[in-house]
């Protein structure tokens, strides 16, 4: 499976690419300065050569060309990106992992973007696409040091039964990471919000948390 990063060039974006080309995927790295994404992807492949990543960079149409794409742009313009490319991702599983924050002193503090969430708007935007809402918890800073597992449990909301059980089976293979299923789209206003929490705990005791949650059985994937 070929997946796309729009706009992968950010530390979250760049860092999860990272990862999933580490446990074999193929990743394209998108961006709209197609050579600033073939120079980051080159320095990743330097640094990390004994994984023998297939990671490449391109312009953001590559990336959604490929068969899976997960929007890594900033969230004000998640939107605006998907809508761009919505021939190129009709019938496509979508994932949205931004999260819409603002910080206000030494406060995070979760924005409301129109129709509810993030995921919610982006669907509105690609109607002919399975939107899904994940990756939202995980520390990018984990995420791109391979050889380390993340530890993280990862919420998946969406729609579609199937987009579901797919992202479910792609984060079951991150070393650290178990998926749960976390209901449907509806639910990712809740789980977006919740980064605010996450990021003010960082602040508060200086690490850098993610979700582990207690007294679910471990069946090896998302139900």
């Amino acid at each position: 499976m070929r997946i796309g990063l729009l706009g992968g060039t950010g530390p979250a974006g760049s860092a999860l690419g990272l990862r999933l080309a580490s446990i074999g995927y193929e990743v394209v790295l998108g961006s709209r300065d197609a050579s600033k994404a073939k120079v980051l992807c080159d320095e990743l492949i330097k640094k990390w050569p004994e994984y023998k990543l297939n990671i490449s960079g391109g312009d953001n149409d590559k990336a959604a060309s490929c068969e899976l794409v997960i929007i890594a742009t900033p969230w004000d313009s998640a939107a605006t990106v998907v809508n761009e490319h919505t021939q190129d991702l009709a019938g496509k599983i979508v994932v949205t992992m931004a999260n819409a924050l603002v910080r206000v002193g030494k406060e995070f503090q979760p924005l409301v973007p129109p129709r509810g969430s993030i995921a919610a708007h982006v669907q509105a935007e690609i109607p002919l696409s399975r939107v899904v809402a994940a990756f939202q918890h995980l520390p990018a800073t984990e995420l791109g040091r391979l050889g380390h597992e993340v530890d993280s449990d990862v919420l998946i909301c969406s729609d579609d039964p199937v987009a579901t059980a797919t992202i479910s089976d792609i984060v079951s293979k991150i070393p650290g990471c178990r998926p749960l299923n976390a209901g449907t789209l509806s639910n990712a206003l809740a789980i977006e919000a919740f980064t605010a929490v996450l990021l003010q705990l960082n602040v508060r005791y200086k690490t850098r948390v993610a979700p582990r949650l207690t007294g679910i059985p471990d069946r090896g994937g998302a139900v």
